[in-house]
């Protein structure tokens, strides 16, 4: 009994503070969609076309650093705490190119992505404002991904919570005020958005490295200044060339996500719009089951160190246990309530019920999706990031190739699309299952 309650407790320490700052920030965008949508529909669609190669370069980034969390981890159960801060400073110090590269790609560039995703003339230019005010949040995401990693494999991720509230706080309230104009600040609809979230983001970053320059003590896998500049980029690259497998895989799920929206985007200008707000509501319960997979992966990866297998495959099975439980109580919300949660988005009666149906599957497809995220962690906390690549690699041509059977040969429109994210979630979700039991140390 001990057994259990010492690394359930540890994985409920690690993923509560991660869930609550990331559900904040969730419901902040959650908000931020709502303001958008009810003053048009176009907005969401800008908003998702503009989004999603965004966040595809961000999750590039924050997946490249997959390889040192996994690293330090296995240094953790191995306990050689020297070995992990040589990780985390070289992470600190090197994970910043990068960004900076992404920054001016996204500032002079967006217009040329937009193009090629088939945006509409009349969402193009709301794409690129939104992109470009937003950009200089990339010059920070090195740095945050890097001490996000630090604070995961310390197990302290209890300043996420407070590091949220402020940024979400601040955000909403800064939407309010810049989207609609409210006490004399001007009126600037999508552009307000960006900006709001742009200024949040700093604010929220400047807070956490306060809180790790206060509480230095409570991050055991945290380097020194010192050591941060005397750092090897032999470590660094130790680390990439674990985590560029998981930087790949993420990026090919995301490319297959734009390639989803290429899709969408031939059928009619709203569709994007709709995609964009029933996956909204997805990614709101993705939240909590990304943060038990993180757990996940910082566990997996110190029993990987540690040479215990018991302890790998229990930590797994509660994972799955938790986030099936997550995903039925959402399965049975939406259900029950759909027009409910659509009304929140969009006063549009034509595009509610147009939207039943799709934000239903999304809720279905849930369970699959919580069987790659928390099976996926466990095998790259076990060390095996290319294994996570290749399924992602047949999910990927899979999803393209079903969405544009469905939509161009069989017309079956956006029911199409959602049929071919389904199959796939459930596939690679059926796959991973057998690869982790296959895992022996």
């Amino acid at each position: 009994m001990a057994f259990k309650e010492t690394y359930k407790n540890k994985l409920v320490k690690i993923f509560v503070p991660i869930m609550l700052s990331n559900l904040i920030s969730q419901i902040q965008m959650f908000i931020d969609r709502i303001f958008l949508g009810r003053m048009n529909i176009l907005y969401m669609s800008a908003v998702g076309n503009a989004t999603a190669p965004v966040w595809t370069t961000m999750s590039f980034i924050f997946s490249l650093s997959m390889g040192a969390s996994i690293l330090i981890s296995h240094a953790v159960g191995e306990e050689d705490i020297d070995k992990a801060k040589n990780y985390a400073a070289s992470l600190i110090k090197f994970h910043n190119v990068i960004p900076i590269v992404l920054f001016a790609f996204w500032m002079f560039c967006s217009p040329f992505v937009f193009t090629l995703m088939g945006v509409s003339e009349n969402v193009m230019k709301l794409c690129v404002t939104y992109t470009r005010i937003y950009a200089p949040v990339f010059l920070i995401l090195g740095l945050g991904s890097a001490y996000s990693v630090v604070f995961q494999t310390s197990n302290y991720t209890k300043p996420l919570v407070s590091y949220g509230i402020i940024r979400s706080v601040l955000n909403i309230i800064l939407d309010y005020l810049l989207i609609f104009g409210k006490f004399g600040f001007p009126r600037m609809e999508i552009a307000g958005a960006a900006l709001g979230t742009t200024i949040a983001e700093y604010v929220g970053a400047f807070y956490l490295m306060y809180v790790t320059i206060a509480k230095k003590n409570k991050f055991f896998t945290s380097p020194g200044i010192k050591r941060i500049l005397g750092a090897k980029i032999g470590f660094y690259l130790r680390s990439v060339k674990l985590g560029v497998n998981t930087a790949l895989e993420d990026l090919l799920w995301n490319t297959g996500n734009l390639c989803i929206i290429r899709i969408l985007n031939t059928i009619n200008e709203v569709a994007a719009g709709i995609y964009s707000m029933v996956f909204t509501v997805e990614i709101l319960i993705v939240v909590i089951i990304g943060s038990i997979g993180s757990g996940t992966l910082t566990l997996t990866g110190e029993a990987t160190g540690a040479k215990d297998l018991k302890l790998y495959r229990n930590v797994v099975k509660t994972a799955i246990k938790w986030s099936f439980l997550v995903s039925a109580l959402a399965l049975i919300f939406i259900s029950i309530f759909p027009r409910l949660t659509l009304s929140l988005f969009t006063t549009d009666k034509e595009v509610i019920e147009m939207s039943v149906i799709y934000i239903i599957l999304v809720a279905a497809n849930l369970f699959g999706k919580s069987g790659n995220i928390i099976i996926g962690n466990g095998i790259r906390g076990y060390g095996d990031t290319k294994w996570m690549l290749f399924t992602q690699i047949m999910g990927t041509a899979g999803v393209i190739g079903l969405s544009c059977l469905c939509v161009f040969v069989f017309k079956l429109g956006m029911l199409g699309v959602f049929i071919a994210v389904l199959c796939d979630e459930a596939l690679r979700a059926l796959i991973n299952f057998v690869r982790f039991l296959r895992i022996k140390f």
